[in-house]
């Protein structure tokens, strides 16, 4: 008895540490280990150039070898002419994504998700999912065929209308850049930003939906009262997840769909990194702006996942 009672408390002990669960698991952890490598590797190793964002960077000399410079090439960044510019078109890209392509992916979960039809159900699937494999470059490529000025398939049917005699002046518009991009976008990733919003609506007790039915519950009713409550924890994580994204404008397709005449409108932060940075070859330039955006991005996260907590809704932490 005596015996027992001493190895119990130090048995429990054992069972609760964070090494021993590790070891009882380490089959899982070993998998875990490749994926740990990656993010290692490619996220926090490059952290040590951030440091080329408060120096006046030689390539000859290294980074450690490279005198300090402080805040200067942040002064010099938040001096350019370019740089309301360029602030003001990511933050109009950015925001417009958001409110255009966060909730489509919903609407078209639940509506799928009450769709009786399981075979119009595969079929509209299949045709949202399909653009997500489309690569940004065949889009592009997708849009100046069917925008082109003289050529164009969208000219020529309104040019067969009648509707229009002369070139269709959109891709050389600097107005129509955002919404091209956007609803573009906002096309590529409909079906596949949806599936995860399935997958919750998969979790739904179809017990509710039955007991609804019972009451006289419309399928409209249904939805509101019963699907959007019980996905509204997954839509206000991604929702935090993708407020810490404001600032990251893909800069391929951007890049793609810009031209001499639309940059007014087309030319964001991480275009004119590549340009200062890569073309010009202005490393501390560049890094101090890509070190600027990453910053606002962080305080948009903690914002919003702290606004989230503070409505009593889930958050990251």
């Amino acid at each position: 008895m005596d015996t027992a009672s001493r190895t119990g408390p130090k048995d429990k002990k054992q069972t609760k540490s964070l090494g021993f669960r590790i070891w009882q698991s380490r089959e899982l952890y070993l998998f875990l280990l490749p994926a740990v490598a990656l993010v290692i590797v490619f996220n926090y190793f490059p952290m040590y150039g951030i440091t080329v964002a408060f120096k006046d960077f030689k390539p000859h000399l290294g980074i450690m070898g490279s005198p300090w410079a402080g805040l200067k090439y942040f002064d010099r960044f938040f001096d350019m002419p370019m740089f309301s510019v360029i602030l003001k078109n990511t933050l109009l890209l950015s925001f417009y994504t958001l409110i255009a392509s966060f909730p489509l992916p919903i609407i078209l979960a639940l509506a799928l998700n009450s769709t009786p039809s399981q075979r119009l159900k595969k079929i509209v699937q299949t045709i949202t999912y399909a653009p997500h494999f489309i690569s940004i470059v065949i889009i592009v490529g997708m849009l100046n065929i069917f925008f082109s000025p003289s050529m164009g398939i969208v000219r020529n049917i309104l040019s067969g209308l009648g509707l229009m005699d002369g070139n269709l002046d959109v891709l050389m518009n600097a107005s129509s850049f955002p919404h091209l991009y956007v609803w573009s976008g906002v096309w590529q990733t409909l079906g596949w930003s949806s599936i995860i919003y399935l997958g919750a609506l998969s979790a739904v007790d179809p017990a509710l939906h039955e007991s609804a039915v019972i009451d006289g519950a419309s399928k409209f009713q249904r939805v509101f009262r019963i699907d959007l409550p019980l996905i509204l924890p997954t839509i206000v994580i991604l929702l935090i997840l993708e407020s810490g994204t404001i600032m990251n404008i893909g800069f391929e397709k951007v890049f793609l769909m810009q031209n001499a005449f639309n940059l007014s409108t087309s030319e964001v932060i991480n275009t004119y990194v590549y340009k200062v940075g890569i073309r010009e070859a202005q490393y501390s330039l560049s890094s101090a702006i890509g070190l600027f955006n990453s910053g606002i991005n962080f305080i948009l996260i903690l914002l919003v996942n702290q606004v989230s907590r503070r409505l009593g809704q889930e958050s990251l932490w």
